[in-house]
């Protein structure tokens, strides 16, 4: 497909290395000079200098000819304009990237008036991930399929843990649990494991499961985390008043910090329930003061990677039970781990992950229907979600029949109230959503799983 991407940023960068990586014509448009030489020179992707709300750059851009354009400005605006224009030049997927909180509450009403297929916010795609994460405090990710019948979480195996040396096939009946082991990482590199695959301490597992399965998993392997009642988030970020409210939702209470003062104002207008303090989290004592130790989990959400890392660290040493780290670049991550930090969010990872699902079901077959992507072990390794249409080959038939490629796995499949791990008897059935792993290429509908 033909897909431009109007502003080079962090998330226009992170979208078009991963669309261009499937193979797809990739445009980017920015008025920075400097910007566009470092793509041209870094990425498989045409570079045009200029204004992405201008009708001009678009129609040089192959605006005429474009399958989708995405507008990643910096500005809410522009991209809406950009993506006006777009439609009006004959593109015909239109995606604009809106942050401001004060349009969340719009996006039917602008995604009509204004033509767009889909709207992403990347602060608030951030925050629903911590709010995931903290909801189940035991894992270091938490990815969630047909709203939560079934979730894939990441564990790291602890030195002396129950689960060192033992062979995936006896995992079931030593713990009394029913959950899969999906993807292992180890040495660098990712894989889907067998059942004589023996784990070993340091081991990075995706389990799938229930979430009363996984919390039996946790519980029996010694890592099972109490309930987070009181959070803590440093950065007062539109990231933060998203969480927040959906935090206290969810009957968690929150203390805010943030050092400019104007800020702050602002903040206790829009969260007048949560406890908001004016300081410098950078320095110890502000974090002591108002109750560091006291909290069952801590959020670095500042606009400042080295901020997020240093306060995260402070955090670990006070021993808060689970902390999270917003990072923009990929490599501060290894940092966090070393330390012990393992839960780390980047905003730009997950829009990617949303644009590339979008393209993706774009291209869909008539036998099923993506439903969800996520990018497990540093992009190695894929789970997806279908929903299996009646015209989907791989249906009717055990799955011990069905001659399927290498590298993928049938994690699960949820059939309207039940989640099921299937064995070889199991039958795929229309209306199903199954729950594919895979590290054999970019699948776009179940049926790429078979021979």
């Amino acid at each position: 497909m033909k897909i431009i991407i109007a502003g080079g940023g962090k998330i226009g960068r992170s979208v078009a290395e991963i669309l261009a990586d499937e193979g797809h014509d990739i445009t980017v448009i920015d008025r920075n000079a400097e910007l566009i030489t470092q793509l041209s020179n870094a990425l498989d992707v045409i570079c045009v200098e200029g204004s992405a709300s201008n009708a001009d750059t678009l129609r040089e851009a192959g605006a005429a000819q474009a399958d989708l354009l995405l507008a990643a400005t910096q500005h809410d605006e522009v991209n809406m304009v950009c993506g006006i224009s777009a439609r009006h030049l004959g593109v015909k997927h239109v995606i604009a990237r809106i942050r401001d909180p004060q349009y969340l509450n719009q996006n039917t009403f602008l995604s009509e008036a204004l033509g767009l297929d889909l709207i992403v916010n990347p602060d608030y795609e951030c925050a629903r991930e911590v709010a995931r994460i903290l909801r189940f405090p035991s894992a270091v990710r938490v990815d969630t399929f047909s709203k939560g019948s079934v979730e894939i979480v990441e564990h790291k195996v602890a030195e002396g843990s129950v689960l060192d040396g033992l062979q995936l096939k006896d995992l079931g009946a030593r713990l009394g649990v029913r959950v899969l082991v999906s993807v292992a990482e180890r040495g660098g590199e990712a894989f889907i494991p067998d059942g004589h695959f023996a784990l070993r301490a340091g081991d990075r597992l995706s389990i799938t499961g229930t979430v009363k399965e996984l919390r039996r998993f946790f519980a029996a392997v010694g890592q099972l985390k109490k309930p987070v009642r009181q959070v803590m988030i440093v950065g007062g970020s539109r990231s933060a008043v998203y969480l927040t409210r959906m935090l206290q939702e969810s009957g968690m209470s929150v203390i805010v910090v943030e050092k400019d003062r104007a800020r702050c104002d602002q903040l206790c207008d829009l969260l007048p329930d949560a406890h908001i303090v004016c300081g410098d989290a950078t320095r110890s004592d502000v974090l002591l003061e108002d109750g560091l130790r006291s909290v069952d989990a801590f959020v670095a959400l500042t606009g400042e990677d080295g901020d997020n890392i240093v306060t995260a660290m402070y955090a670990r040493q006070c021993s808060v039970p689970k902390i999270v780290v917003k990072v923009n670049r990929e490599h501060f991550a290894e940092i966090l781990e070393s330390s012990g930090i393992d839960s780390v969010v980047s905003p730009k990872e997950l829009v990617a992950e949303q644009l590339a699902r979008y393209v993706r079901a774009m291209s869909n077959s008539a036998g099923s229907s993506m439903e969800t992507l996520y990018r497990l072990a540093d992009g190695k390794i894929e789970a997806l979600e279908f929903r299996v249409g009646e015209n989907a080959a791989c249906t009717g038939k055990p799955l011990r029949s069905l001659k399927r490629k290498p590298n993928t796995l049938l994690a699960a499949i949820i059939r309207g109230s039940k989640s099921l791990l299937p064995d070889g008897d199991t039958v795929i059935l229309p209306g199903d959503h199954a729950i594919i792993v895979s590290a054999a290429g970019k699948l776009k509908n179940l049926d790429d799983i078979l021979l």
